[in-house]
């Protein structure tokens, strides 16, 4: 089977699954579409995952324009809006962007620029459209995420930003489904990548090396490459009904500890700094700005990246 043709195979059940219900809506128990139906949504969501506050930086986008691939519910949607953003959104599915209007709607927000089904691999915008190409936790279900990627790089102007978040297949979670799918089942044999394709929300879900990543982004030409790991509640509380096995995680995610990207070369010492030469008053010149820097814990679940698209 082509790749093309796994692609249409693969779509209409994505499709399906998370038209059957968008993230995170599952823990709202309010009438649906009520305000306190979202409020339900966006507390669960920025309890779950707080980091994507300093991922997203919403109000640093106040005036830009913003397309987010993969609106899902809405939440960090709205964040755009209330930032003050010219903000496009897309989704695969109907429900998506059903919960996404009648969001911005129950909120009495300005109206966004646009919000419309669209596939991620066939994004219907010019090239070079907008300042930032956000999409959170989307892209690892299309089933060509490579083509995804590119689309969301190609409509960002050059300049601008990519943000993006992918699941890290080398994690404490997918190990954990591993465990339950493969090695309890008397399958040893089957790969994380298996257990992730098949037992991962919807069908096809993708998991990324630091390797893969390193790869895949480079080979976009985008510079000011940053992969930030992110430790989830899913690494966290994997195996949580067998204690014995969840301090095993836990260790693990401790010893993984935390990785920064501090660099020599990304540091300017002061023109008058005590007892500097004069001859080591300037840097040589920034590192390689095309180079993937990657931090945080290598074993958490999402990778959070960052890009920038050269001029």
């Amino acid at each position: 089977m082509t790749e093309e043709s796994q692609s249409e195979d693969l779509k209409p059940r994505v499709r399906d699954f998370w038209d059957a219900q968008s993230c995170d809506t599952q823990v709202a128990k309010s009438t649906k579409f009520s305000r306190d139906y979202f409020e339900e949504i966006e507390r669960f969501r920025y309890f779950d995952q707080p980091f994507i506050h300093s991922f997203a930086q919403f109000t640093r986008y106040r005036g830009k324009k913003v397309l987010e691939v993969g609106v899902g519910a809405g939440t960090d949607f709205i964040q755009w809006l209330r930032a003050g953003a010219y903000v496009h959104g897309v989704d695969l599915t109907n429900e998506a962007v059903t919960n996404t209007r009648q969001r911005v709607a129950v909120y009495e927000l300005p109206p966004p620029e646009g919000i419309q089904v669209a596939d991620a691999e066939d994004l219907p915008f010019p090239s070079n459209t907008f300042d930032l190409g956000y999409s959170f936790g989307v892209l690892h279900h299309s089933p060509n995420t490579e083509k995804a990627i590119r689309e969301l790089v190609r409509v960002v102007k050059p300049g601008g930003e990519v943000k993006m978040m992918l699941y890290n297949r080398h994690s404490i979670y997918a190990f954990n489904l591993w465990v339950k799918h493969a090695l309890l089942k008397a399958k040893p044999w089957k790969s994380l990548r298996w257990v992730l394709w098949n037992y991962m929300e919807s069908v096809g879900t993708k998991g990324y090396t630091r390797k893969e990543l390193a790869r895949m982004l480079s080979d976009l030409r985008l510079q000011q490459i940053a992969v930030n790991t992110e430790i989830t509640a899913a690494d966290y509380l994997s195996a949580s009904a067998f204690p014995l096995l969840n301090s095993v995680y836990r260790s693990g995610l401790r010893l993984a500890g935390m990785q920064f990207a501090w660099h020599p070369a990304d540091y300017v010492v002061r023109v008058n700094a005590p007892d500097t030469p004069a001859a080591r008053s300037y840097p040589a010149g920034r590192a390689n700005p095309a180079r993937v820097s990657f931090t945080g814990n290598r074993l958490g679940f999402f990778h959070c990246i960052r890009a920038v698209k050269p001029d």
